[in-house]
Formats: C-alpha cells, sequence, structure tokens
C-alpha cells in the first residue's frame, strides 16, 4: 500500500477549474438567517481550507472538509436521503425492462456497461438539477454511447483471465444498473469472486449500504460482498479507505470504477481499474477532448497524462 500511497502523492489532483468550481459551490452555502460576522467567518474557513491543501488532494477531499466546516458551525449539511429513496425506487421499477432489453442485444455486456454508463448521471455533486426527463432521454438511447473498442476488448481479456473483481459504485440509482453490469459479468465470467465497494458513510447523493441494501445489491447471489469504504469522501481516497476495502483493493486482479469522483481520486494510482463515466463538466469533456456527456472506458494505465 505505501507505495501506491507514495503514487497518488505525486499526483497533482488539485485543478485550477476544480478550485474555482468548488469555491463558487460552497463559498456562499451557509443559513441566510446568521449574522454577517458568522458568515465572514464560514468564508475564511473555506478559503483556507482551499489555499492550504496540498496539489496531491483531491477536490472530493476539500469538498468533504468543507462539509465538516458547515457541521461544525451551523450543525447540518445537505441532507439527500429522500433524493437517494427516489432515484433509487424510480430505477428499481424499470429494472426488468433493462434486464428483458439487455438480453435481446446482440452484444449484452457492452448495453449493461452503456446504461451502467448513462446511470451516472444522476450526480448532484456536479449536475445541479438532475433532469428526469433527460435520464429517460439517456436511457432511451444508451447505444449511442459508444466507448473505445481496445481498452473494452482488454477489459473482457482481464475479466476471463482474472480470479477476483472489485466493483466501485457511484451514485443512487445508477447502482440499479450496476447490478445489471454485474449480472452480465458473472454470467460471461462464472469463475469471477465479485465484491462491490459502496461509500462508507452519506456524501452528497452516493450510494452506501443503505442504498446498495434497497436495490437488492447486497442480496445478489453474483455478488461475494458489498462493503463501505470507510469514508464519506466522494470516490474512493485511498489515503482513508479502511482496511477491509483495501483488502479488496489491493487482491483484485480487476477492478470497476463508477463515476468522475473515482477517477479524480484514483487515477495514476497504478492498479488495474477500468474507469467508467459521464464527462458531466467542461474540465471532463476538454480533458478528454471529446463533447461534454461523452461515454468514457478507460484504464488507470492510460490515465497519466490526464
Amino acid at each position: 500500500m505505501e507505495e501506491i500511497l507514495k503514487r497518488i502523492e505525486q499526483v497533482e489532483h488539485m485543478r485550477p477549474d476544480c478550485i474555482v468550481c468548488a469555491f463558487n459551490k460552497y463559498i456562499n452555502r451557509c443559513p441566510e438567517d446568521v449574522s454577517a460576522s458568522k458568515k465572514v467567518d464560514y468564508m475564511q474557513r473555506v478559503m483556507k481550507r482551499m489555499s492550504t491543501a496540498s496539489k496531491s488532494t483531491a477536490i472530493p477531499v476539500i469538498i468533504r472538509d468543507i462539509d465538516k466546516i458547515r457541521m461544525e458551525m451551523f450543525g447540518y449539511t445537505d441532507d439527500f436521503t429522500e433524493i437517494k429513496r427516489h432515484f433509487n425506487a424510480m430505477l428499481l421499477e424499470q429494472e426488468d425492462l433493462f434486464r428483458e432489453r439487455i438480453g435481446r442485444a446482440d452484444d449484452p455486456l457492452m448495453l449493461a456497461m452503456q446504461l451502467a454508463l448513462v446511470g451516472n448521471y444522476i450526480d448532484f455533486g456536479v449536475v445541479e438539477v438532475v433532469d428526469e426527463a433527460f435520464l429517460g432521454q439517456l436511457i432511451r438511447e444508451a447505444e449511442s454511447k459508444i466507448l473505445d473498442e481496445k481498452t473494452y476488448r482488454t477489459l473482457r481479456e482481464d475479466l476471463a483471465k482474472g480470479d477476483k473483481l472489485v466493483y466501485l459504485t457511484d451514485n443512487c440509482g445508477e447502482i440499479v444498473m450496476d447490478k445489471l453490469l454485474i449480472e452480465q459479468i458473472k454470467a460471461l465470467f462464472p469463475n469471477l469472486s465479485i465484491s462491490v465497494i459502496v461509500r462508507g458513510m452519506d456524501t452528497m447523493n452516493d450510494a452506501t449500504l443503505e442504498d446498495a441494501d434497497q436495490v437488492g445489491l447486497t442480496r445478489m447471489e453474483e455478488v461475494n460482498q458489498v462493503v463501505g469504504n470507510g469514508n464519506n469522501i466522494m470516490g474512493t481516497w485511498l489515503p482513508e479507505t479502511s482496511g477491509e476495502a483495501w483488502s479488496l483493493l489491493k487482491e483484485a486482479d480487476v477492478m470497476i470504477a463508477k463515476g468522475q469522483a473515482n477517477f479524480e481520486t484514483l487515477r495514476c494510482c497504478g492498479l488495474n481499474i477500468y474507469y467508467l463515466f459521464l464527462c458531466k463538466c467542461e474540465l471532463f469533456a476538454e480533458m478528454f477532448q471529446v463533447p461534454r456527456l461523452s461515454g468514457m472506458l478507460i484504464n488507470d494505465r492510460d490515465s497519466r497524462n490526464k
């Protein structure tokens, strides 16, 4: 683990665009009825945390720390409990339809990946308002999200020869599609032992064990175990990952990590991770030279210049 942590420390996770974005979102995020003096105190603490962070600190870590400041000063952070239940239930209602659609596909694994990919749109950390009608359009047009063919072939090869797969989830609702993708992986590669890692505590609308239980992920025959990662940071920040989650990661032959935050926190770590996400912000679109909301499938070894 020490070698991997050293790699992470050498990566400049902080980017100017991310700093500006986080600053704009959080600098005024305090109750309207507090005094001007307390607002200034809050703003100063936010600015201090951002200005003193090392360049190797991923933005999701900074956002977690800002939420701590909000809790300490105002006694609350954003509560996504009902939102998460809503999107979990909404996608669960369509689960059988998605499964039938995947079963009719020429390449069921590819379509399962495309559906899991478009589910990544349900992200209140990046998308201020998740448009349910637009989500429905993305789902209907999932086949249009073309994934890199070479990376897809390599992933299939790694799954075929591997013994252990770790699947890192991202958002609520989206995890219904993750279930379907896991089903397809297990059907094609029955010798794989599959473990799933969710967030250890509530953070934005990210999936936790409670969400995994609501959608039945914890009861899947295809899954060996579902564990929390031990923290409330969006993504998978290895310096604060629990021993249980870390043991699964270091023993895995291949990993699939959903969402931009997992890419932000894990990139260049050197593990055999395949990142699967929508480019939901302009920075990611520019980084990969693709239109916004393009689908990405990229291995960690190809992330070094990003």
